[in-house]
């Protein structure tokens, strides 16, 4: 049980360093007020600033799901991990709950992919 938790982690872990690389990979390469300083105070953003909000929308949503679903499997899984140790039949019933709380996570990155195959 330790041992699908802690993976669990570990692709939680790896999904948010994801969403911190392409989050700062965004503000980097298209931050949507580069255009406007280089031509003056009172220009216009450019067209590719909507590229570079909707970058910053899916790394915001990969990270947000990421931290919500560590979050949710820190508790979850001690409390599943306490019970299987109690109740060793208890296995299957708290692997659901953990893959629940490891849904959130997917649900972010589902979200991420949405937002990329729009720009």
């Amino acid at each position: 049980m330790r041992k699908v938790i802690y993976g669990l982690l570990g692709f939680n872990l790896v999904l948010l360093l994801g969403g911190l690389a392409l989050f700062g990979f965004s503000l980097v390469v298209y931050h949507p007020w580069a255009a406007a300083q280089e031509a003056g105070a009172t220009a216009a953003p450019a067209q590719g600033s909507n590229v570079g909000l909707g970058l910053i929308g899916a790394a915001l949503a990969t990270f947000g799901s990421t931290i919500g679903a560590g979050w949710a499997l820190a508790y979850v899984g001690a409390a599943a991990l306490g019970a299987v140790t109690e109740r060793p039949e208890m296995f299957g019933r708290s692997l659901v709950y953990v893959g629940l709380a490891e849904g959130i996570a997917i649900y972010g990155i589902i979200i991420s992919i949405m937002i990329l195959g729009k720009l």
